[in-house]
């Protein structure tokens, strides 16, 4: 999928480049912040193919709504999955996980993201490349 093609089918603005915790170009739009009424946050994150976020985990979870592109999700110790536009993650507190785009894909998604998130180590080339 190209860039253009991915800039046709997205909602909300591409956002700043994010560096911290991601390898390659992601891009990260809050689109809400509000405490009220959900209290959770909701960001529009945008990756580039072949980028991704490190390892992390979330005290109260998360969810994730694919909105455009192809992605992987993996939770440790089990395979990676394959997500496309539609898809939904609900992700349980205190799972150790990843996402990010294919190496040949655009991948957006919104992610809802109540509480505190813990950042770990990156996914290496080689784990990714395997994919």
């Amino acid at each position: 999928m190209t860039n253009e093609h991915l800039s046709n089918s997205t909602i909300f603005p591409l956002g700043k480049k994010v560096e911290a915790n991601f390898i390659g170009d992601a891009y990260l739009e809050m689109v809400f912040t509000d405490e009220t009424p959900l209290n959770t946050s909701i960001g529009n994150v945008t990756f580039a193919p072949g980028a991704r976020n490190n390892w992390h985990s979330h005290a109260v979870g998360q969810v994730l709504l694919i909105t455009g592109g192809e992605g992987w999700y993996q939770e440790e110790g089990t395979p990676a999955q394959l997500l496309k536009t539609g898809d939904v993650v609900n992700i349980a507190p205190n799972v150790k996980h990843w996402h990010g785009a294919t190496a040949d894909s655009w991948f957006v998604h919104l992610a809802m993201t109540p509480g505190q998130t813990e950042w770990l180590e990156p996914v290496n080339d080689e784990w990714y490349n395997a994919l």
